[in-house]
């Protein structure tokens, strides 16, 4: 189990980039709700945003990608606009026990590049 934040630590309409086991993530808390995806873009498979937790439109109802400007519902993930309109985010299971956001990923396999042993 790997606690990412504390749930006051992000205020409405705010979201934060985290990095666990090598797996990209984007926490978003959407009045007082909390939402967890992947960090990766079903168009291209790249990170979100361009600046660090910069992931949500200017008006804060959107996860936005910076590379093409999709747009995604914060609430399941589904992008509404863009080039990738009906994929969606991969959410990402998490709980909240006494204020405190943990999740449970697996850890990501070494690879080991062809001709080392």
């Amino acid at each position: 189990m790997t606690v990412l934040c504390h749930t006051d630590q992000l205020e409405p309409g705010q979201a934060k980039g985290f990095e666990v086991n090598g797996i990209k993530l984007v926490l978003i808390n959407h009045r007082d709700e909390f939402f967890l995806y992947h960090n990766s873009c079903p168009h291209r498979s790249i990170p979100l945003e361009w600046m660090p937790d910069q992931f949500l439109d200017y008006e804060k109802q959107y996860i936005q990608c910076a590379t093409h400007g999709a747009l995604f519902r914060i609430d399941d993930g589904v992008c509404v606009a863009g080039p990738c309109v009906e994929d969606r985010l991969d959410a990402v299971p998490f709980e909240i026990i006494n204020g405190e956001v943990v999740i449970d990923l697996p850890k990501q396999p070494d690879v080991i590049a062809i001709g080392q042993v």
